[in-house]
């Protein structure tokens, strides 16, 4: 098994790939990154690795920053002091999570684990495992964490009417009407919340059920949807195409 390490403690990375070794002697470790930066420039530029062991607090960041920006097809065991992360990685293609310091034995029962589903599923290989690990695992978006000058705070779902974008700027509207920036591309939070709360009215707007007033027959077969929240309205249209879908959508 071709893996790959994503550390910026040196002796903690060497330590993790000693007792990986140990366990299994066929492991061979393809390289060993410290920052979110380096992690995403090997990612690009080289094939993918078969398994990706991720510390998530980096020198420069958080290796959720690298999920971001690259798309991964390996299954991803998160490694860090901060369990808080938690339920944000398994949002990603993560396996396990484990706290340190990394014990032999919970190490030893993570690999029983990625071999217990290569077994069930009858899929000795890596990337036929993610693909069975994709149909099974979707975990959406609870909620985000945005930032106000120099605060954070969380939004959870089910407080958002709405997103829409300006130009190359994303902002997330709220029920109550306040706006915020986002970090996100609309695409990228179209495969963040749950469609079945959500729609991609168009390229500009993600609406969420909720927050669709009224509806009207526009030109060409196409739709009005009229958006609000708190005191905030928003107007778009749905093209002609996508408003087939909308209507299969809306009565789910």
């Amino acid at each position: 098994m071709k893996l790959l390490i994503i550390e910026d403690e040196i002796l903690a990375a060497e330590r993790l790939s000693i007792l990986l070794k140990e366990l299994k002697p066929e492991i061979i470790v393809l390289d060993i990154l410290s920052s979110v930066e380096d992690s995403i420039n090997w990612l690009n530029n080289n094939n993918t690795p078969e398994l990706i062991f991720m510390d998530i607090q980096l020198s420069d960041g958080t290796s959720l920053e690298i999920l971001e920006k690259v798309k991964i097809n390996s299954p991803i065991v998160f490694i860090t002091a901060y369990d808080q992360y938690a339920l944000e990685a398994f949002n990603f293609l993560s396996v396990d999570y484990l706290v340190k310091p990394v014990s032999k034995d919970s190490l030893e029962a993570t690999l029983q684990k990625l071999d217990q589903f290569s077994t069930i599923f009858d899929q000795p290989r890596t990337d036929e495992l993610v693909l069975s690990l994709k149909g099974s695992q979707i975990i959406y978006r609870s909620r985000f964490l945005l930032k106000v000058g120099e605060k954070y705070f969380f939004k959870n779902v089910d407080e958002i009417s709405y997103f829409y974008a300006e130009g190359k700027t994303v902002y997330l509207v709220s029920l109550n009407g306040c706006k915020y920036v986002m970090d996100y591309s609309l695409d990228k939070l179209e495969s963040l919340i749950d469609p079945r709360y959500f729609f991609r009215l168009n390229r500009s707007t993600i609406a969420r059920v909720d927050s669709i007033k009224e509806l009207r027959s526009h030109t060409n077969g196409r739709l009005r949807v009229f958006l609000s929240a708190g005191p905030m309205s928003q107007e778009t249209v749905v093209s002609r195409t996508r408003a087939i879908n909308f209507k299969e959508w809306a009565e789910l």
